[in-house]
């Protein structure tokens, strides 16, 4: 077992390297082509699209597919993919149109992807084991995002972005390689007989999401949850700019300060397994759910970029023990058969809606107030009201009274 998790957790961090330089190369190479902003946020758009419209279906389909034959046979479609930027580069045929629909494909089969990960993870290692193994999971993975985006960044001052892709499909193939490598079982796979079984299934995931009161008052509290992560992260660098003077391009500071929220994450991944033991998935949420509002504050009322720092590791530790608490308790009770399709029908609204509608959000309120932090205080904003559902509602109180 330990054998087959750690070859796991090895593909999983080759395909977010894989993803991290193709987010951050991926809008330089569409700026380079056309020095149009409009083209370049149809990258962001082209990716965000497919979690919500694929994300029902991927789930279904990965509840009764073999998840590690379908693991690999996207990470090899991805590579095919993401070969083509580079060949189409070299013989001089490299459009924008191209960049953004391979982005919209690539994006298509992590979905896909994803929803097959999530039930995965907890049939290799078990639900005993599991908050331990995403949490490592996730603090490998948070160490990707917090060195990767800087080394790309300064790749692409020196390296053209479109041959950057063949790195990304090299992380593919080596994932690939390695998932091919697990002896353990991933899943118990159930023939599709029709589009029917199919239907059936995602109503079948729907339901228990909605029947569960825990997992769907920690879902929708998600959102909201995330309405404020996406707002920070929308107005990080104008907020950086015109509140804290830390110049957007040539001034080292702002790479500071995008550092702070994976170092927060990384501290959430290594306390929360001994803090779910001792107070339970309900009572932690509770807990951690203002002690996030609180992060939110500090980084809104922070006027210097030393304590912005400070103020964004803390938020980023808060922020980060919500999102794993919520994503290891969902999987604990839920049923091996209907992991995938919980999962990802979950981090649909939690993620797929929260995440963008407070980066639009922030965006429109810093535009009309000429003001990021007015952004940032919409984006915390809505987090107050999830953290007033969450108290004001009785499922987790009532959880957490019953776990003491």
């Amino acid at each position: 077992m330990e054998t087959d998790f750690s070859r796991y957790l090895t593909a999983r961090v080759l395909s977010v390297t894989g993803a991290v330089v193709a987010a951050v190369a991926m809008p330089v190479l569409v700026y380079q082509l056309t020095g149009s902003a409009g083209w370049t946020s149809a990258v962001t758009v082209a990716e965000a699209l497919p979690y919500l419209v694929f994300g029902l279906l991927a789930g279904a389909l990965a509840d009764r597919l073999d998840r590690r034959k379908m693991m690999v046979a996207l990470d090899f479609t991805v590579a095919a993919v993401l070969l083509s930027i580079p060949l189409a580069w070299l013989a001089g045929a490299l459009t924008a149109p191209h960049v953004v629909a391979v982005a919209f494909a690539t994006q298509t089969a992590f979905v896909f992807f994803d929803a097959a990960n999530f039930g995965a993870l907890p049939a290799l290692v078990g639900k005993e084991r599991l908050t331990a193994a995403y949490s490592t999971l996730y603090g490998r993975t948070t160490v990707v995002e917090l060195v990767v985006p800087g080394l790309t960044g300064l790749l692409v001052a020196v390296v053209a972005p479109a041959a950057l892709m063949a790195v990304n499909a090299l992380t593919a193939v080596g994932s690939a390689v390695l998932l091919r490598g697990i002896a353990g079982s991933m899943a118990n796979p159930r023939p599709v007989q029709g589009a029917g079984e199919i239907v059936t299934d995602v109503r079948e995931g729907l339901r228990f999401l909605w029947q569960q009161p825990i997992v769907r008052t920690l879902t929708l509290i998600g959102a909201l949850h995330s309405v404020a992560t996406g707002a920070w992260m929308a107005v990080l660098v104008p907020f950086a700019d015109r509140v804290l003077g830390v110049a957007p391009s040539g001034d080292v500071r702002l790479a500071a300060v995008f550092t702070c929220w994976g170092v927060g994450a990384i501290i959430a991944s290594r306390v929360l397994p001994r803090l779910t033991e001792r107070w339970g998935g309900a009572r932690l949420a509770l807990a951690a759910l203002p002690l996030s509002l609180l992060g939110g504050v500090f980084v809104l009322v922070s006027g210097h970029w030393l304590i912005t720092c400070v103020a964004v590791v803390y938020w980023g530790a808060a922020n980060s023990t919500v999102v794993i608490n919520g994503i290891t308790y969902r999987q604990q009770v839920c049923p091996e058969d209907m992991q995938s399709r919980v999962n990802t029908t979950a981090r649909m609204v939690a993620w797929g809606l929260g995440q963008p509608l407070g980066a639009a959000l922030a965006g429109a309120v810093a535009v009309a107030a000429g003001d990021p932090r007015a952004g940032l205080a919409a984006g915390v904003v809505a987090l107050l009201v999830g953290v007033l559902l969450a108290w004001v509602t009785p499922v987790l109180r009532h959880a957490s009274l019953h776990a003491g």
